[in-house]
């Protein structure tokens, strides 16, 4: 029979052995993996990028990022290409204001207009008086004083001619009136040309779209002061490198304001401008309201071919690593795969894919930025 061991002893020997026993798998494992602690287990719910190259999105995640999808369809669609455009102004609806001659400028009856003000066609502007030359003028003026003479002796013989009118011929009188009439019209057009102004004036209603006048400046002949446009009729002009390009064409878009905004074909050059040949294209003036004279553009413009595929929103095409244009295509309620793909530009706001989808598929059309981000 084995002796009794205290009730102290007894504690301390199966706090020992279960101490002992615990450790045992630790060290194990340490032996095993030489690591301390074991790796964290992943969560089952969190979105990730699979092995195959897919993602896993669960529902709540989907929410989050504001994820939205859309069933592609077959259809035809107008064949396009991109162009490089700028805002003028309709030549019926704008004008330039140039001084006739050289002078000074002078303000107008409302004073000089700045730069976004209101004009009303026909309303004064500014004033150029003329500067003329010291020898130019002392010329006009000897003239104006010849002239004063002149009508001043036809006068006094005028006067004594009808005083003689019972005596004198009535031919000789209407000479002499006739003499006095002439030297009158010549003075006054002496003293208009010394005291002329040119006058000018807003040749349509709009606004001023540049000024470059201040009072009291220098302006040379044929020099622009202004420039007034209306801004409810603009026009786009694109230049096509490509003469083939101006062939065909049915119309353009124009991404403005997060909206497509069609444009109406009005002709083609017949003339190459800088190796280009100019298109011109006009659309709703509400539409283009916003839009400044001079603003660079990039222009959707389609023909009357047509190419066959599924519309489909730019915003859905991602790139990935290897800079193929790709979309997420959704295989699961949870799970996208990228598709590469080939597409054609539509109209600025979406495109046309041509290779790698097929119609009833359901693609990532919101959102597709950030699932193309998760790793």
């Amino acid at each position: 029979m084995m002796p009794r061991l205290p009730a102290t002893t007894a504690k301390r020997t199966l706090a020992w052995l279960l101490a002992a026993a615990c450790a045992l798998p630790w060290a194990a494992s340490a032996h095993e993996g030489h690591d301390d602690a074991p790796p964290p287990a992943a969560s089952g719910d969190s979105p990730r990028r699979l092995p195959d190259g897919s993602v896993f999105l669960p529902k709540p995640s989907q929410h989050q990022l504001g994820l939205r999808t859309a069933v592609l369809q077959d259809g035809q669609h107008p064949q396009a290409f991109e162009l490089n455009a700028t805002v003028v102004m309709d030549p019926n609806a704008g004008g330039k204001v140039q001084a006739a001659l050289a002078g000074r400028l002078q303000a107008g009856p409302q004073g000089l207009p700045s730069v976004g003000q209101s004009v009303k066609k026909g309303q004064v502007l500014a004033y150029v008086q003329p500067i003329n030359g010291n020898l130019e003028q002392a010329s006009q003026r000897a003239q104006q004083a010849e002239l004063q003479a002149a009508q001043h002796l036809a006068q006094q013989r005028l006067a004594r001619l009808q005083a003689l009118a019972d005596t004198v011929a009535r031919k000789d009188i209407e000479a002499a009136q006739s003499e006095v009439d002439s030297l009158t019209r010549r003075l006054a057009a002496i003293g208009a040309g010394l005291a002329q102004r040119d006058t000018l004036v807003a040749p349509v209603s709009g606004v001023v779209a540049s000024a470059s006048a201040a009072v009291g400046q220098i302006v040379d002949a044929r020099e622009q002061v202004f420039e007034v446009v209306d801004p409810t009729r603009w026009h786009i002009e694109a230049l096509a490198y490509d003469p083939a390009q101006a062939q065909n064409i049915a119309g353009a878009q124009l991404a403005w304001n997060g909206a497509s905004v069609p444009l109406r074909f009005i002709g083609a050059a017949r003339s190459l401008r800088e190796q280009a040949l100019p298109l011109t294209f006009a659309g709703a003036a509400a539409q283009l309201a916003g839009l400044a004279l001079g603003q660079s553009l990039r222009l959707q413009v389609h023909t009357r071919a047509q190419v066959a595929g599924q519309r489909l929103p730019l915003a859905a095409l991602q790139k990935n690593a290897a800079n193929q244009s790709i979309v997420w295509v959704k295989t699961a309620p949870e799970q996208f795969a990228p598709r590469a793909v080939r597409y054609t530009p539509l109209d600025g706001v979406d495109v046309v894919v041509t290779e790698g989808l097929h119609a009833g598929e359901r693609v990532a059309t919101q959102g597709a930025a950030l699932l193309n981000q998760v790793r």
